[in-house]
C-alpha cells in the first residue's frame, strides 16, 4: 500500500525583516546585482507561493499574500541599494577584471554583464579598455585551447590556422587582435599573460 506524503507547511509569507534576512544572507555568499538580488528574493516569495497553493490554503489570500510580499522585495532592495551592500558598478568592474583575466573578450565580458542584469552603460564602462588587455586575454585564451604561440605541436595548415581563428573569434575578439595574438612570440605573449594576471 503506497503511503501518501503530506504536503509541507508553508509557514507564514516572506515579510520585509525575513527578505532582509535572506538577502543578507546571500550577499554574504555571493556578490550579486540590483536585479540578481531582486530575482533571488522573488524566487523564494514563489516558492511559498507555490507551497502554500499545495496546502490548500485559499488562493486570494495567497495572492494578497504574496503580492505584499513582493513589494516588500522591492523595499528591501531599495534599502540595501541606499546602504551600498548592492552596488552594480562595483560588481561590473570586479567580473569585468576576474573575466578579462580568464580569457573573455570586451565583447564577451559585456555580454555577460548586461545578463546579470547590469545597465548597458554601465557594463561599457567597467570593462578595460587598452588593446593590449584585449590581446592579453586573448592569449590566455590561446593558452587554454593550446594554439597560436602555445601550441606544442607543429605549426596548422590553412585549415588549422583558419580553425584558431575561428576559436577567437567565436570567444568575440576582433580578427586583428586574433591575428596579433596566434602570430605572436611565445616568449612575449607569455609575459604579456602573467601581465594581465598581476
Amino acid at each position: 500500500m503506497a503511503q501518501t506524503r503530506c504536503p509541507r507547511p508553508a509557514g507564514p509569507a516572506p515579510d520585509a525583516q525575513t527578505l532582509h534576512d535572506a538577502a543578507l544572507a546571500y550577499l554574504a555568499r555571493y556578490a550579486a546585482t540590483e536585479a540578481g538580488l531582486r530575482r533571488v528574493l522573488q524566487r523564494r516569495v514563489d516558492r511559498w507561493q507555490r507551497q502554500a497553493q499545495r496546502n490548500g490554503l485559499d488562493v486570494e489570500a495567497i495572492t494578497a499574500q504574496a503580492a505584499s510580499a513582493a513589494n516588500a522585495v522591492r523595499e528591501v532592495v531599495e534599502r540595501l541599494l541606499r546602504a551600498g551592500a548592492v552596488d552594480d558598478a562595483t560588481y561590473a568592474e570586479s567580473r569585468a577584471r576576474s573575466l578579462v583575466r580568464a580569457g573573455r573578450s570586451r565583447r564577451a565580458v559585456a555580454a555577460y554583464l548586461v545578463a546579470k542584469g547590469v545597465d548597458p552603460a554601465t557594463a561599457a564602462s567597467a570593462i578595460p579598455l587598452p588593446e593590449e588587455s584585449e590581446l592579453a586575454a586573448a592569449l590566455v585564451l590561446a593558452r587554454k585551447r593550446r594554439i597560436g604561440p602555445f601550441r606544442t605541436g607543429e605549426a596548422p595548415d590553412e585549415i588549422g590556422e583558419r580553425r584558431e581563428l575561428g576559436m577567437l573569434a567565436r570567444a568575440g575578439f576582433s580578427h586583428s587582435i586574433a591575428l596579433r595574438a596566434l602570430a605572436m612570440d611565445p616568449d612575449q605573449a607569455e609575459a604579456l599573460v602573467n601581465e594581465l594576471r598581476r
